[in-house]
């Protein structure tokens, strides 16, 4: 008998675990971890924070994998050993035949000054019903959305949320100014100053004032300060920094950067028989650019990793291989989405494209979440 262990129960971990399922022997063991008891797909806080659909109505508990014969362990990895094939789980030591790092990107607040107190982590769900509140309580002035720092998960979420609360402020007859400012020189860099041209005059149109190349570097009551001055604000949605787990910054397995290093095909660590996957590895792309941190992309990785480890259990050449090819939807408000997609691992640089407007994105976006749910948990 083998044992796979898997560090995260979100898209990755459970690709992969069900990916393994279909793959070893019924005897072989999957063990998947979280400290969470619930899988929830990201972009359901922005519907949340505007009333549109709650929290709640997108949960699935990680305890239904089990009937997949999944062994779910709901507990804190508080340490990785990658040279044993090993965590640490609330104190108890578990060894494993092979392991998948799937844990994400941590939330990082108490990095800026002041955010904690005076900002509503708008990407922290348990945050979320407080910042509804505010925002439906808001009478008018000026809503700030602020990104603190990068990379950070679903870059074009922010950009969502400030289009969809203009329209929700609109709707109830709230006069409000809106800004979005982050510290990366414009809009989503992966898609080049054209594509970010169209987000950005998106914003314009609405009445959003966007503002590249600004760090924040505090916040205080009423105000934010950057490195070139302060900006007022009456209610501030923020998106933190983020950084990796401390498990794995501790590890070997970041090789010294900031985030878990993998080769970009295969999800294999520097460590054999230890795979990384998600937003808590960083993969550079031909253009010097970062990899997005997205769930498709870290679903795609699961499988992979997966397939890879039943490969060699069997004595079998492994050939799966990450490709790198999906995307991102973005609702524009008035019913409509669109797709940032493309093929990110191209040389000699990615091919990324922005599509037209629709109603069918946004009924693919509704259904992108709803088949999961449906094929993982039901």
């Amino acid at each position: 008998m083998k044992r796979v262990l898997i560090l995260g129960g979100g898209f990755g971990g459970i690709a992969a675990a069900r990916r393994l399922r279909q793959k070893l022997s019924p005897e072989d063991e999957v063990m998947l971890v979280d400290r969470r008891a619930h899988f929830m797909v990201g972009f359901r806080k922005t519907w949340a924070l505007i009333g549109q659909s709650p929290l709640e109505a997108g949960q699935r508990p990680l305890a239904a994998l089990a009937r997949q014969n999944i062994q779910i362990v709901q507990g804190t990895i508080t340490a990785v050993d990658p040279a044993s094939r090993a965590a640490e789980i609330d104190g108890r030591r578990v060894d494993a035949d092979a392991v998948i790092v799937a844990l994400g990107a941590e939330l990082a607040q108490e990095k800026i000054p002041g955010f904690a107190h005076h900002a509503f982590n708008v990407y922290d769900p348990q945050d979320i019903p407080r910042a509804s509140a505010a925002l439906h309580e808001f009478r008018g002035g000026r809503v700030v959305i602020g990104i603190f720092g990068a990379p950070y998960k679903c870059p074009p979420a922010p950009y969502e949320m400030a289009l969809l609360i203009k329209g929700f402020f609109r709707a109830r007859g709230v006069t409000v100014s809106l800004e979005v400012f982050t510290p990366q020189p414009m809009s989503l860099p992966i898609l080049g100053a054209a594509g970010c041209q169209i987000i950005e005059g998106r914003l314009a149109e609405n009445g959003i004032t966007f503002l590249p190349n600004h760090t924040a570097t505090a916040v205080e009551a009423g105000e934010i300060v950057f490195a070139t001055g302060r900006r007022p604000y009456d209610l501030l949605l923020g998106v933190p920094p983020h950084r990796c787990p401390a498990p794995l910054a501790q590890s070997e397995l970041t090789g010294g950067g900031n985030w878990v290093r993998v080769n970009a095909r295969t999800m294999e660590t520097l460590i054999p028989g230890v795979y990384a996957i998600g937003d808590c590895v960083e993969i550079p792309l031909a253009d010097g650019k970062p990899l997005p941190k997205a769930g498709v992309f870290a679903e795609d990785m699961g499988s992979v990793a997966a397939e890879r480890i039943a490969a060699t259990f069997a004595g079998q050449v492994a050939d799966a291989t990450f490709k790198g090819e999906g995307g991102c939807f973005l609702e524009v408000g008035d019913g409509q989405a669109v797709m940032v997609q493309g093929e990110f691992l191209t040389e000699p640089a990615p091919q990324v494209s922005l599509s037209e407007p629709s109603r069918q994105y946004l009924e693919e976006k509704r259904a992108f979440e709803e088949t999961r749910l449906q094929a993982w948990f039901s």
